[in-house]
């Protein structure tokens, strides 16, 4: 039996047209993401497959999108016997991970994702906030220049540890801008603005966690019956009440991604699965450790030959 640890992409992967294959070739897929439409009560799957594309990046309905296409794929080879022998997702991707690990049913997990969504989008002011990418810097060099910048006026703050020389900084545009040219002083090799509507993963998220608290208390949290690697801690955790404490914190602190695969690689596996659109995880795996043996599923194709690799000898 050839043990597998799945992965699973955050909000930036959405893209028009995700998850259309798979609801075309499985009519397993097609019953559950027409389900998703009914219980959210907005047609998510057409978003999904048509777009328009500004629509479907709003973080309101990019977070459902990811997570069904995501859970639907993890579903199929769950059917077919197929299961991981531990969990990881990539901010977002976490609910993802927390549903394959049994901890949080779909049908509470989709809602939850939306509202968590909007909360995002709330917490600050739209176009004051932002992200960006910082290549060729390490964290501790990173932190001491975002320390001389933050202060009553500015935040900035580390968001994402992602892979050897790519770190994420996220803050107001104001802080932001002024981290750019500090950061490109110290020697960064490039320091690259997303698109991205607000400070996610800063200090600037705590009103949203607050309120999201509030929310997480009305859903029910089962202990996961694998271990899922926190995006906080990037450590194993089963544990229902630590689970939820850490769902909290991920709104305002940083996705440790690099350390959580560093550490799933000491467990003995023979491959990352990344489940679900895109192959961003992937892609940051291989700078991570070029030998782990990966594979990329969000389609029919890819699906069934990850399933003759894994049924084969």
């Amino acid at each position: 039996m050839k043990r597998v640890a799945f992965v699973f992409p955050g909000q930036g992967s959405q893209t028009v047209g995700m998850g259309k294959a798979m609801y075309d070739a499985y009519p397993e897929v097609k019953e559950v993401v027409n389900q998703a439409d009914e219980l959210l009560r907005i047609d998510l799957s057409k978003l999904m497959f048509e777009g328009p594309k500004e629509e479907l990046t709003n973080t309101e309905n990019a977070q459902p999108a990811l997570l069904l296409t995501s859970t639907v794929i993890a579903k199929v080879l769950e059917d077919k016997g197929i299961n991981p022998v531990m969990t990881a997702g990539h901010s977002l991707g976490e609910y993802s991970a927390l549903v394959a690990s049994g901890s949080i049913t779909m049908d509470d997990a989709l809602p939850l994702v939306r509202k968590r969504g909007q909360l995002m989008e709330q917490a600050f002011p739209k176009g004051q906030g932002t992200m960006a990418a910082v290549l060729g810097l390490n964290e501790a060099t990173i932190g001491d220049v975002l320390t001389e910048i933050t202060d009553d006026t500015n935040v900035v703050d580390i968001a994402n540890l992602n892979c050897p020389g790519q770190i994420v900084i996220s803050g107001s545009a104001e802080g932001i801008e002024l981290a750019v040219e500090r950061l490109k002083a110290a020697g960064a090799k490039k320091v690259v603005p997303l698109n991205v509507s607000g400070p996610f993963h800063s200090s600037l998220m705590k009103p949203a966690a607050k309120e999201f608290e509030r929310v997480l208390k009305q859903i029910d949290i089962n202990n996961a019956t694998i271990p899922v690697y926190a995006n906080v801690t990037a450590e194993p955790v089963t544990d229902k009440s630590e689970i939820e404490n850490l769902l909290v914190r991920q709104l305002y602190s940083p996705v440790r991604f690099e350390e959580t695969i560093n550490n799933m690689l000491q467990q003995e596996i023979d491959a990352i699965v990344e489940i679900g659109n895109g192959k961003v995880l992937t892609g940051l795996i291989k700078k991570i450790n070029r030998r782990t043996k990966t594979f990329t599923l969000q389609d029919p194709e890819s699906v069934q030959a990850f399933i003759e690799w894994y049924e084969g000898e």
